[in-house]
């Protein structure tokens, strides 16, 4: 029986990739580094392995890169401060779900940033947890944000489904055991969704199938 549903944030609730991707995109810039979008979906959306690559790649060692990481941090904060667009139809669709089945933001945004983005959106009132990247060591595409959520709040992995947009998302859903639905957006639109549940457009699309899931059709 589905009783939980575990949604990404970044791409999936909120639009805040470019805004990541424009943060990330300066700070190499600041280093005499070119970042792509190409790149950075490569590098940042697909296999999580950000700076430190592109770095290494140019001869960077990581004490120079520990100032370049706080500047881009800085400068994502200050791009997030400037306004967060909900993804359309999100506010509908969490508040069409809530009461009905439990919901969990599982994310990698640091808790400064989280807490930012949802200073204003009005979505956190329809959720019951949230785990963000303080709360465990290794980022998705690792399982260890969605088995930490697991363990945390009791619930076993054939009891749950995620909601990503991203491959890194889809694989660290994927490695717990989770059935994952994609629902792709802007810069992941593209990606390699082999082995989701579903893959939709809209996340207005959500809760029919999420009610089919909680009636075992």
């Amino acid at each position: 029986m589905l009783k939980a549903i575990l949604w990404d944030n970044d791409g999936v609730l909120v639009d805040t990739e470019g805004l990541y991707f424009q943060a990330c995109r300066e700070t190499l810039e600041r280093l005499g580094v070119r970042l792509s979008e190409a790149r950075f979906i490569d590098l940042f959306l697909k296999a999580s392995e950000g700076l430190a690559t592109v770095a290494a790649e140019h001869g960077m060692d990581e004490q120079a890169l520990e100032p370049a990481r706080i500047w881009r941090n800085a400068r994502y904060t200050e791009l997030l401060r400037a306004g967060v667009p909900v993804i359309d139809g999100a506010g509908e669709v969490l508040r069409q779900l809530h009461g009905t089945v439990r919901m969990g933001i599982v994310t990698s945004s640091r808790r400064e940033h989280f807490e930012i983005i949802h200073a204003a959106t009005g979505l956190l009132d329809c959720i019951d947890f949230t785990l963000v990247r303080e709360d465990y060591r290794h980022s998705k595409p690792d399982p260890e944000p969605y088995l930490t959520a697991l363990r945390q709040n009791d619930l076993g992995a054939t009891e749950c489904v995620v909601i990503e947009d991203s491959d890194r998302g889809l694989r660290a859903a994927l490695a717990a055991g989770l059935r994952c639905i994609v629902i792709p957006q802007g810069l992941t639109r593209g990606l390699d969704f082999t082995g989701a549940l579903r893959q939709l457009t809209d996340i207005r699309e959500v809760p029919p199938l999420i009610h089919e899931l909680m009636s075992g059709s």
